[in-house]
Parts: C-alpha cells; sequence; structure tokens
C-alpha cells in the first residue's frame, strides 16, 4: 500500500511532534516553514525521514499530500489553506493529531481562557498525578498542551485510564474537528489576539469550541463572574465557580472557606488563605481546578494536598532574587494587558514594570495597565516594537515616569535597577508577546532571570 503523505506547516515544537508521530505511523512527512533554516530542527528530527521544504511557500507544495498540519499562529482561513481543502485535504492542527492517537480511554480535562490557564493547568495536572498516585492502578496523568509539551508528544503512550490535562489556547481550537474534552474549564476571556482572529467575536468563539465536542457525561466549569465566560454552550453538566458569590452547583468562598456544592451536598476544601498561591485571580484558578477535580472524582484530602503545596509556575510572577534591597520577579508569562493587570495587582511593594520586551503587535489597548496602578508603579521601562503604543497609552492616562530604551534587554533591566530602592520590586511583566525578540515568552523569562542573576 502507497504511503500517505502528511505536510507539517510551522516547525516549532507543535510540528516537531507532530512529524514524529506521523512518520512512526507511516506518514511520508514533508515540513515546511516560512523560515529557510530553524537551529536545532534537525537534530530534533534525528529519528524521523522527511522533505525539507523550509522556505518554501506551502501552496506549492499541496500535490499528492492527504493531511496538513497546521501550526496554531497559522490562522485557519489562510488562502494556501482554503486551496488545500478545495483539493481535498484533510486540514488540523496539532492537537486534532494528539487526540487521534491517544487511546479513546484516555479521559482529557481541559483548561482555557486569556489568562490563568497555564496555573490552573499545572495546578490541576499536580492534582490529577497525586490522585493517579494514591489510586497505585497503574493509570497515568499527562500535562500537556499549550503549557509547552506537545499532545502529539506522548499520545501514543496513553492507555485507558488516564488522564491528559491540557491547556487548550483559542489558536489550537480553531481547527479541532472531533477533539472533546470530557472536562473543561473556562477561566476568563478578554481581549487578546485580535491582531490574529481579526475581531473580538471571532477570538471568543474560537475560545468557545472546547465545549463543542461535549456531551451530556462531561462537565464544564464556568466562571459566573465573567460575562463572557457565560456565554458558553454546552450539552455538559456544568459547575459554576466565584470568589465573589455562592453559586447553586460549583466552587466558591463563603466566611474564607472554600466550598463545593454538588446536588445540595457541600464539601469543606481549605481555608482560601491557605492556597499556596496568592492573590484572588490565583483563588478564581483554584475554583475552577476544584470544579474540574471533584466533579471527575478525585479524592478531596488529595485535593486539600496540592492545593496547599502548588506554589505556581514558573515565568508566572515569579520570584527571581532579592539584590541590594530590591525583589526581582518574573512575569514573562505576562503576554497581554489584562495578564499584567493581574501581576501588578499581586505587588505588595513600589514597583518598576518592565513592558514591551518584544516585536510583535497584537493591536492591544496597554492604556487599561496604566489605570491599575493607583500609585503604586513608581516607574516603566519599555522597549520592542509597542512601544510608540505604550507611550502613547501613558500619555492619554496622564502618566509621566516613563522610560524607553534600545531594544536591548539588559540595558532595559540595568534601567530599571537604576530606578528601584531597597524595598521596592521590579516586575517583568511586558504585556505584549515575545515573538521578533525571543523564540517564546519561556526563553524572554529565562534570559531575564539569567541577567538579574548575573548583576
Amino acid at each position: 500500500m502507497e504511503k500517505k503523505t502528511a505536510l507539517i506547516v510551522g516547525m516549532a515544537k507543535s510540528g516537531v511532534s507532530s512529524a514524529k508521530l506521523l512518520y512512526k505511523q507511516g506518514y511520508r512527512v514533508i515540513i515546511n516553514d516560512l523560515k529557510p533554516e530553524i537551529e536545532g530542527l534537525s537534530e530534533a528530527l534525528a529519528d524521523v525521514e522527511y522533505e525539507s521544504c523550509l522556505g518554501v511557500a506551502p501552496e506549492a507544495l499541496l500535490d499528492g499530500v492527504d493531511l496538513m498540519v497546521l501550526s496554531p499562529v497559522i490562522p485557519i482561513f489562510r488562502p494556501f489553506v482554503k486551496t488545500a481543502i478545495l483539493k481535498g485535504i484533510e486540514v488540523i492542527g496539532e492537537i486534532e493529531l494528539g487526540y487521534r492517537y491517544c487511546d479513546r480511554g484516555t479521559r482529557f480535562v481541559c483548561i482555557g481562557g486569556t489568562n490563568g490557564k497555564t496555573t490552573t493547568t499545572a495546578l490541576t495536572g499536580e492534582i490529577f498525578k497525586a490522585d493517579c498516585a494514591k489510586k497505585a492502578d497503574g493509570s497515568k496523568t499527562f500535562v500537556l498542551g499549550n503549557i509547552g509539551i506537545p499532545i502529539t508528544e506522548h499520545a501514543l503512550e496513553t492507555k485507558a485510564g488516564d488522564t491528559v490535562v491540557a491547556e487548550t489556547a483559542s489558536l489550537q481550537l480553531e481547527s479541532i474537528v472531533d477533539f472533546r474534552a470530557n472536562a473543561a474549564g473556562l477561566i476568563n476571556i478578554t481581549e487578546d489576539h485580535i491582531n490574529r482572529f481579526g475581531s473580538m467575536d471571532a477570538y471568543i468563539a474560537a475560545k468557545m469550541r472546547m465545549f463543542e465536542n461535549q456531551t451530556e457525561d462531561d462537565i464544564a466549569a464556568l466562571n459566573t463572574d465573567d460575562p463572557i465566560v457565560m456565554r458558553a454552550k454546552t450539552r455538559a453538566h456544568v459547575y459554576l465557580f466565584s470568589y465573589r458569590h455562592e453559586v447553586d452547583e460549583g466552587a466558591f468562598v463563603r466566611n474564607g472557606m472554600i466550598i463545593f456544592r454538588h446536588e445540595g451536598c457541600e464539601t469543606e476544601v481549605i481555608p482560601a488563605d491557605q492556597l499556596g498561591i496568592p492573590g484572588n485571580h490565583n483563588l478564581e484558578n483554584a475554583l475552577c481546578a476544584v470544579c474540574l477535580s471533584l466533579g471527575m472524582g478525585v479524592d478531596a484530602e488529595v485535593l486539600r494536598e496540592v492545593l496547599r503545596t502548588f506554589k505556581g509556575v514558573e515565568h508566572r510572577i515569579e520570584f527571581t532574587r532579592v539584590l541590594e534591597g530590591v525583589t526581582y520577579y518574573n512575569d514573562s508569562k505576562g503576554t497581554n494587558p489584562d495578564s499584567t493587570i493581574m501581576a501588578v495587582r499581586a505587588m505588595k511593594q513600589p514597583t518598576v514594570l518592565l513592558l514591551g520586551a518584544g516585536n510583535y503587535d497584537k493591536q492591544s489597548d496597554y492604556r487599561p495597565v496604566f489605570r491599575e496602578f493607583n500609585g503604586k508603579v513608581k516607574a516603566v521601562v519599555v522597549n520592542g516594537s509597542n512601544t510608540r503604543a505604550i507611550m502613547q497609552a501613558a500619555a492619554d492616562e496622564g502618566y509621566k515616569d516613563i522610560y524607553p530604551v534600545p531594544d536591548d534587554f539588559r540595558e532595559m533591566i540595568l534601567t530599571a535597577k537604576a530606578l528601584a530602592a531597597p524595598g521596592d520590586a521590579v516586575l517583568l511583566s511586558p504585556a505584549c508577546a515575545s515573538w521578533g525578540m525571543f523564540t517564546d515568552y519561556e526563553e524572554r523569562g529565562r534570559i531575564f532571570k539569567d541577567i538579574v542573576n548575573s548583576l
């Protein structure tokens, strides 16, 4: 039988992992990217036989292709994608491919939202891992998806009874077909990626696809404090969560205690002030994790222990160092204004804030960031391609303590160091994507920590 041909468009992590999986499944693999050269790619694909078409326009590669796997950064409405579909080529994304090759007895617990989904995914993953360890039945939990490890990386290892806890981003959900979340949690939806989707409505629609294939046997956890989240349509059993008020079915806080209510029966979880991760935004994340975990049958005592001990994720308001009385925090995961607002709210000290640090324009509105300062942010240091927009936002809001620097990350950090006094904080929370200056927010965060620790 003649081999089927797969064209992988976009050779970042998801593309590499997709190429490996499809080669193992007997496909002839063609790899493609706009970049004519990608450092480390040949080493990453050392065990794969493939045809390299880097730097070639993808529309020139469609003849004889059976399956196209798109990088999540490539819109599904691009002309070459439409051409491929008209030629009868199936076009999917990496999470759909990974889902198809997971054992059908694997449970998918998915977390979405504009902000907080990485923390919530990591927290939920730790809860399910601890629950698996207690059961000792051989089942495993895989924490995958937009959190940094593609689903395709471990799909073939899954077996019945395993759980995939997956961070699902709008860019990934755009191209699903059969992908089904047995449990789906949506934390919030605020403006992001408008340049990519063209409108807020299109962005919201992509987020909502997480619920599209759910059935009556599944569960959904929705933030009742977010009016956009509450537009979600699902056939699943719905749990609501709120840190502001009680809900009839789901998770809430009463007199400082986290409560889970199901069919009229209440379970006291832990006092909210015992959470290992501080701040109201993290309380919201924890309430989502409570709904997903208890809704899927996790042991309540396991849940309590992890909620107390989980300390957060790398690059999200991550303590880096105290130097000369100044505390440095890495919040490189703050890739949009709303995420940066959450980080600013979490600061307890006078703060020097680093914004920008990337050369990719999401067409974001930065004015809400400056409205959140309330005297807490003593200075802002900015660089990157969004400098002009950020400077204009500062001017519009009457904020004057802002310092643009050239596109040199070290110089940016040194400027912040000079502006900070003992007892202050320096916070990297860029409100912008890292692309164009760094490979991703993780690299930006690692370099920030390396520079700070070298001072």
